[in-house]
């Protein structure tokens, strides 16, 4: 896990009870709350002036948060709620016993695999705080990015492709299945049909070829 400097850190403990008075939480989602929330301590809070950076920014500050879990199935809903109902850009280090995973909230959430806490990885990439925040969401929801030479798109387009990919890969998986299973050869011909043409815009979407 990347240091932050010394300038940045906050090590805030922040009672649960903070959060309820001031989110809107259904009361099924409080519960999980309870249930599936240790402690959620502030651990960093980035800004022009921790960083000693001069650039303009929309963002104004990032607080990094770090989320204990009693539980390491958790509803992504509360993370979720967090963020949408925050001012701040929040980035979100998730715990449970000795594994980690990173989470933000960007249109929608995202999130990396449970990884070894020594393993995480998280570089404090750019000059402003916007530079940073776009390299945070390129490090949480495209760190296993599928598609090729997507430089010149921009993030909105990057994840848009690759959950189109992930909706490509699972509507094969389930044409294949059913072409097998089909008898009838008029259904199986169309199946077969819409396989190939999944399997092209896939190709294609992975090349990345426009």
């Amino acid at each position: 896990m990347t240091e932050f400097p010394v300038s940045t850190r906050v090590n805030r403990r922040v009672p649960k009870e903070a959060f309820y008075k001031h989110l809107t939480l259904t009361a099924a989602l409080k519960d999980k709350f309870v249930t599936d929330v240790d402690r959620i301590v502030i651990e960093n809070s980035l800004s022009n002036g921790s960083l000693n950076l001069n650039a303009q920014s929309e963002i104004k500050e990032i607080l990094v948060l770090s989320v204990t879990l009693k539980k390491q199935e958790f509803d992504g809903k509360i993370v979720e709620a967090i963020a949408k109902q925050n001012p701040h850009k929040l980035l979100f280090v998730l715990v449970f016993e000795d594994m980690k995973k990173l989470a933000l909230y960007h249109s929608k959430l995202y999130n990396t695999d449970w990884t070894n806490e020594n393993e995480i990885s998280l570089k404090l990439n750019g000059s402003s705080l916007d530079e940073i925040w776009q390299s945070f969401i390129e490090q949480t929801a495209l760190y296993r990015e599928r598609a090729e030479n997507s430089g010149s798109l921009s993030i909105d387009e990057r994840l848009a492709r690759q959950e189109r990919i992930t909706k490509l890969e699972k509507l094969i998986e389930k044409t294949e299945k059913s072409a097998w299973k089909e008898t009838q050869p008029k259904k199986k011909f169309e199946l077969y049909s819409k396989l190939k043409g999944y399997k092209s815009e896939l190709e294609q979407l992975i090349m990345n070829n426009e």
